[in-house]
């Protein structure tokens, strides 16, 4: 059965732990999309963290910016697609394209693509408006367009957890 699920949460909240997690458990095909490109040192150990934590038993697409088409062509292929994360997603259509605008065109088609899935879709976000109001006209504008993809994600599926302090808090279909 299709199971649709939105991890958001604070970082080093536990949200890839818990989606890693969640989908190991319950599903055999299993489909990575990460939508980290790697820009230094730094990154690239986070994403050996990342790989080692999955396993061999993951297939692994890297996207920047075709997220929506990613999940429309492997989501025939799998049991489930995990994403993560749709915040460094839409820092790279920032830097791309600019507009909130098209941004928020991109995530209505990610949504479609959720949607019309026939497999299982996890998606692995930041919470990233719990915080102090930025000082800096950027980081202000990447709090609001990162708000306006997680609402209209978290909208479109079944399930929404929010992680805090690595305890998963149901927002939305779940019970524990």
């Amino acid at each position: 059965m299709k199971d649709t699920l939105f991890v958001t949460g604070g970082c080093r909240s536990g949200k890839s732990g818990f989606a890693l997690g969640y989908a190991n458990d319950r599903f055999k095909q299993k489909v990575f999309i990460a939508t980290c490109c790697e820009k230094d040192k730094e990154m690239q150990q986070r994403i050996r963290e990342h790989q080692k934590a999955r396993g061999h038993d993951w297939q692994t697409l890297e996207v920047s910016t075709s997220l929506p088409e990613a999940v429309a062509s492997r989501s025939g292929k799998a049991d489930v697609i995990l994403v993560d994360c749709l915040t460094l997603w839409v820092s790279s259509l920032m830097a791309k394209e600019g507009s909130q605008e098209e941004i928020l065109a991109h995530t209505d088609a990610l949504t479609h693509a959720i949607c019309k899935a026939p497999c299982s879709v996890i998606l692995v976000s930041n919470e990233v408006g719990c915080g102090i109001i930025p000082e800096n006209r950027l980081a202000r504008r990447f709090r609001d367009v990162a708000g306006l993809v997680n609402q209209k994600v978290s909208g479109c599926v079944d399930r929404v957890v929010w992680m805090v302090a690595g305890i998963p808090v149901p927002i939305k279909g779940m019970r524990f």
